[in-house]
């Protein structure tokens, strides 16, 4: 779209060329393909997207399924990554678990976002002492220890299935992404296109939702895309712990019960913990890269 401006006597007149939305993804593809730590990041993340996906034709057993008389079997041609201590195949647990992972980073990130991102936004538009009494608030929340504060939510409950904890980290780790969106929203609400919002009549909501939010999308992917591993690595680390539900199939529950064997099965913990580091390292690596690509002052 092409806009034509022109002085107050009329004679001058300049093109101010902005970019579709097509154009624009097309952009950030190309400075994203030139980044390669970030396409081996996107990678290992559609790798792991795959294979939750397709966890039943991946999988050559049950991942409950129970093999007797083959209990911590080393890695081997019948079993990939060996077997835990009941004898169940430690690879189709991990393909399995990986539906689980996913599903606790993407729920616990979207609950995250969602609560940051509103207490944020009322925070940085409207500013003054509802802005400081939230900005107090979360500033008790960042002071303390995640995982600390996680077991000690977690003791309240007496189930603590998958979506209870999801649910806890979610409530817990919103304070870094409100404190963001404030800070964007104090810089973008001086804007220009904020004041003729105001002049025209908009009111508060319409301009915070309208006008301010989608100019900040791209560092709102950004943080939930190197949040998500948080999350899973805090899903592994509480079940690992003893604070997950036995009866899931995740990463977590797999290290858990291979710890007693760290010395004579070292495979049941190592494996689920090698995947939980690359699935960590391909989020982060694709983060980093979509910071660079959505930046507007990088090059093309």
């Amino acid at each position: 779209m092409v806009w034509r401006l022109s002085t107050e006597l009329g004679e001058e007149t300049e093109e101010i060329y902005e970019p579709s939305k097509a154009t624009r993804l097309f952009i950030v593809w190309r400075k994203l393909k030139k980044n390669r730590l970030a396409i081996v990041g996107g990678g290992i993340v559609l790798l792991v997207v795959g294979g939750a996906l397709l966890a039943p034709m991946i999988a050559p057993y049950d991942p409950l399924q129970l093999h007797l008389g083959k209990e911590r079997l080393p890695p081997s041609r019948e079993f990939l990554f060996g077997t835990d201590n009941l004898g169940r195949d430690v690879f189709s647990w991990i393909v399995w678990g990986t539906r689980t992972s996913l599903y606790v980073g993407l729920a616990a990130v979207l609950i995250e976002v969602l609560v940051g991102l509103g207490l944020g936004m009322i925070a940085g538009y409207f500013g003054g002492k509802l802005d400081e009494i939230l900005m107090r608030i979360t500033d008790v929340v960042l002071c303390l220890p995640t995982i600390l504060l996680l077991i000690v939510t977690l003791t309240m409950f007496e189930e603590r299935g998958v979506n209870v904890i999801i649910m806890v980290m979610g409530a817990i780790g919103w304070p870094f992404m409100a404190r963001v969106v404030r800070s964007e929203f104090l810089s973008l609400r001086e804007s220009t296109y904020v004041e003729a919002a105001k002049s025209i009549g908009a009111t508060n909501w319409r301009i915070m939702l309208r006008h301010i939010l989608p100019n900040m999308l791209s560092t709102i992917i950004v943080l939930a895309t190197m949040d998500i591993p948080w999350y899973i690595f805090y899903e592994a680390e509480l079940t690992f712990l003893g604070f997950g539900d036995p009866l899931t199939v995740s990463w977590g529950i797999l290290m858990e019960l291979g710890r007693p064997y760290l010395r004579s099965a070292w495979w049941i913990t190592a494996f689920p913990g090698a995947v939980i580091f690359l699935v960590s390292l391909g989020f982060n690596l694709l983060g980093d890269g979509l910071r660079d690509a959505l930046d507007v002052k990088t090059r093309v």
